[in-house]
């Protein structure tokens, strides 16, 4: 399947007029390397930075101080598979043609015409790696990830709750081969920062993409040795706090390499909090409700991204999302996907100081809940839910519908305008009908009416 997918990029380049060959020399000429860090959930304010009283994140505290920290940052899903599908293809989650959670026996999984971001890095020149949690298909050799653009991949495929004995055995892969069976989780986390240094050291010479969705903080909770029982905030703090001590072991190798100036790190989480776990599962603070809902709490996370001397320290309140990050990670990278291409990310390249970078247009979020139905709709500051879930079954305003908040104002969604604002919202309502048609038009790639 990996040269299946690689033969449109080698086709169409032959086809390139020598102009465009030219610009896009030009546009590589600066690719920087990529590292993008994706925790499971991992709640908006669980950070020393945005305020946690508890957990120490002196690594993390220190990228967003001196990187840029995103305050509206959304996943494109409450649900770990949905959040991943986006990040790696740009998509909302509908567009998948597979469940909102994968299990270890579901047929679908990422289909082979889906452009990830490792498979259009790779066609740029980048060396790839994923090391952690892929959650995108594993019962066919297809939807792994060395099928799908990534030269390296040691993880598991699926949650790491996914276990004996509600389920089957779980495998630790190396490629497409099993490395362990049902290992122990305390020590993943040093493993997937150990492989994640290796590979920059042995590709600091090249360009590299590297892939690390870490499994924690998601329950079950398994802090290292070095680090269970040192936090003030429990097995919770103490996994946070070891995800913080190895990313700056990841920050350290890359100044120690030379390598900092030219490698754009990010830091995100797939979606909030496992509320329901109480301590064990954290809290969303200031947002209301946590993962699986379409509540502030279960969709906004935190996400920094990080590179001295190229993006300035700040933080940014525009509205972003993972499907952003994708079509940026694409971008700095010289791929440039067809104008047929269905996506719904935007190039955010300006924010982080590329000057000729075009700026992102201002466009709604679209919060895709269980069923991957829409339930809300958020432009500017005015959130409109039509349809709400909580994973404690918590029914907020005792069935109302629709609600209107003004998240500037109210960020914890507690005061429903709808009444006050009729107009705002039928506007809001009509994006929602329209975005629904489109997306059910242009189906995905199992239904065979997207274009690749």
């Amino acid at each position: 399947m990996q040269q299946k997918k690689q033969i449109p990029v080698l086709c169409c380049l032959s086809l390139f007029p020598l102009q465009q060959l030219a610009a896009e020399t030009e546009n590589t000429s600066r690719q920087p390397n990529i590292i993008l860090i994706y925790c499971d959930d991992l709640r908006y304010g669980d950070l020393g930075v945005t305020g946690h009283p508890n957990i120490q994140t002196p690594n993390l505290d220190r990228m967003a101080l001196n990187g840029m920290r995103f305050s509206n940052y959304y996943s494109a899903s409450p649900a770990s598979t949905a959040s991943r599908y986006a990040m790696m293809t740009g998509k909302y989650p509908p567009r998948s043609g597979f469940e909102w959670v994968l299990g270890p026996k579901s047929e679908r999984g990422i289909h082979p015409d889906e452009i990830t971001q490792a498979e259009a890095l790779k066609s740029k020149g980048y060396k790839t790696a994923i090391y952690g949690k892929w959650h995108l298909g594993s019962t066919k050799r297809e939807y792994l990830p060395l099928q799908n653009g990534f030269d390296e991949y040691v993880g598991f495929p699926y949650s790491n709750d996914m276990i004996p004995p509600k389920w089957q055995d779980i495998a630790l892969l190396n490629g497409n081969d099993t490395l362990e069976m049902n290992p122990d989780q305390s020590k993943l986390t040093e493993l997937y920062t150990q492989k994640a240094i290796s590979f920059i050291k042995k590709n600091k010479k090249e360009k590299f993409f590297v892939y690390l969705p870490y499994a924690m903080p998601h329950v079950p909770l398994h802090p290292g040795p070095r680090f269970a029982g040192k936090s003030k905030r429990g097995a919770y703090g103490d996994v946070v706090e070891e995800i913080d001590w190895y990313v700056g072991e990841i920050l350290a190798t890359l100044k120690k390499e030379k390598l900092e100036k030219n490698t754009i790190v990010w830091f995100i989480s797939d979606n909030g909090p496992w509320i329901i776990m109480k301590e064990e599962g954290g809290s969303a603070g200031l947002f209301c409700d946590g993962k699986s809902s379409t509540w502030e709490g279960g969709i906004r996370v935190p996400c920094i991204a990080y590179c001295p001397g190229q993006i300035a320290p700040q933080v940014n309140d525009e509205l972003v999302t993972a499907m952003d990050v994708y079509a940026t990670n694409l971008w700095l990278g010289g791929y440039r996907l067809s104008e047929n291409h269905v996506t719904d990310g935007k190039n955010i390249a300006s924010y982080l100081g590329y000057a000729d970078a075009k700026k992102k247009e201002d466009t709604p979020y679209f919060y895709f809940g269980q069923g991957h139905r829409l339930y809300a709709v958020r432009e500017g500051k005015w959130k409109l839910h039509v349809k709400t879930f909580s994973q404690t079954g918590a029914d907020y305003f005792r069935g109302k519908l629709p609600l209107l908040f003004d998240l500037e104002r109210d960020p914890s969604e507690k005061y429903d305008l709808s009444e006050q604002n009729p107009e705002i919202v039928v506007h809001l309502q009509q994006l929602l009908r329209s975005k629904d048609k489109e997306i059910k038009e242009t189906g995905n790639f199992f239904d065979k009416k997207q274009n690749k």
